[in-house]
C-alpha cells in the first residue's frame, strides 16, 4: 500500500477527488483528557464558569470552529461545506473528561481530520479556560472512533 499525499517523485501532493462520488460521509472522534479532582471539583451541572466564560460551552465553539478551519492547519485537506458538527463533553469520574466530536458533510472525501482537529481543540480549549486553576491537566487519548461513507466505514468503538 502506498501513500495517497505522494507522488510519483516521491514529492507531497493534494489528492484529486475530482472523481468521487458525493455521498454521506460522517466521522467521530473521540477524547480523553485528565482535569483532576481540584479542576473537576469546581464544576457545577456539568459546568464551570470562569472569568473567561463558561469553560464547556467555549470549549464546544472553539471546537466547531476548528472542524471549519481544519484545511487551513492541516496542509493536505481538502476544504469543505460541513454541513453539521455535534459536540459533546462528559465528565466521566472525579478526574476526567471524555469529549466526542461528530461531523457531517455530503462531499467527495471523507471528515475524520475536521472531526479529531474538533476534539483537540476542545481539549486544548478547556486547557486554557482552567490554567489558572492547575497546569496539570493532560490531553490522553485523541482517536477516530467511527467513519462513515467513501470506500470504507469504520467501527473503533
Amino acid at each position: 500500500m502506498s501513500f495517497t499525499h505522494i507522488n510519483e517523485q516521491n514529492q507531497p501532493k493534494m489528492v484529486n477527488v475530482s472523481d468521487k462520488k458525493i455521498t454521506k460521509r460522517t466521522a467521530v472522534a473521540k477524547a480523553i483528557m485528565f482535569l483532576g479532582t481540584e479542576i473537576i471539583s469546581h464544576f457545577n451541572n456539568e459546568e464551570l464558569i470562569t472569568k473567561k466564560g463558561p469553560v464547556f460551552q467555549t470549549a464546544i465553539i472553539a471546537g466547531i470552529q476548528a472542524v471549519k478551519k481544519t484545511s487551513d492547519i492541516i496542509p493536505m485537506c481538502h476544504p469543505l461545506l460541513i454541513n453539521g458538527v455535534d459536540i459533546d463533553i462528559n465528565i466521566i469520574d472525579n478526574e476526567n473528561i471524555e469529549v466526542f466530536c461528530e461531523v457531517i458533510i455530503e462531499g467527495k472525501t471523507g471528515v475524520e481530520m475536521e472531526a479529531l482537529t474538533g476534539a483537540s481543540a476542545v481539549c486544548l480549549t478547556v486547557y486554557d479556560m482552567c490554567k489558572a486553576i492547575s497546569q496539570k491537566m493532560v490531553i490522553k487519548e485523541v482517536k477516530l472512533v467511527e467513519k462513515t461513507g467513501g470506500k470504507s466505514d469504520i467501527k473503533n468503538g
